[in-house]
């Protein structure tokens, strides 16, 4: 099996590790009472806050600014008061993909780990012994997808439809990476990832 998180790293260019800090790890942890997986702690803590290729956001839970845990918060509330009720068959993420319920930030729930400016939002259950991810695609279409984040983003990076059909968001070339800035004076600041022939 490939060693995803480490081909997701050669993408990126060396980790930052601007904003690592295990403490703020543990108190999301305890707040939310949920494990989040080791592979997206390790490229959060690398990278984040970032948005790479122009589309995808990853926050951090040390931050004040693009701060992880707040994104949480605000987007299990908004997600907890949309109604579920009236989806078509074809559109419910419970009979699609074999969910009991559908709830936002509880035990056996969903937890948006990412987003992107195209209103993907990228959800971890982490109610099974392996982690999976379940992406809703901004328009009310889900995809499911049973691997790691490191796979996700990988695959994500490379071109495949990691948001549903026709989703992808390939540009090649360099990965593209953007600091996002920490304080209302600072700007952000871009550069390129290593060559990657593609």
């Amino acid at each position: 099996m490939p060693d995803y998180l480490a081909a997701v790293m050669a993408m990126l260019g060396p980790a930052q590790n601007r904003y690592a800090d295990p403490s703020a790890w543990d108190r999301l942890h305890a707040e939310f009472d949920v494990r989040l997986p080791s592979d997206y702690q390790v490229l959060v803590d690398a990278y984040a806050p970032i948005e790479l290729n122009g589309h995808l956001f990853l926050s951090h839970p040390a931050t004040e600014r693009w701060n992880l845990g707040q994104r949480i918060r605000d987007t299990v509330r908004a997600w907890s008061e949309v109604s579920l009720d009236d989806l078509d068959a074809d559109e419910d993420p419970r009979l699609l993909f074999g969910l009991k319920e559908l709830s936002f930030g509880t035990r056996d729930g969903l937890w948006p780990i990412a987003s992107t400016d195209r209103g993907e939002t990228i959800f971890l259950i982490a109610a099974s012994d392996t982690s999976w991810l379940l992406v809703e695609d901004g328009g009310g279409g889900w995809s499911q997808h049973r691997m790691s984040f490191a796979e996700w983003l990988y695959r994500y990076l490379i071109g495949d439809d990691m948001a549903g059909p026709n989703s992808s968001a390939f540009y090649p070339g360099p990965v593209q990476l953007r600091r996002l800035p920490m304080t209302a004076a600072e700007r952000p600041e871009s550069w390129s990832g290593p060559e990657r022939g593609m």
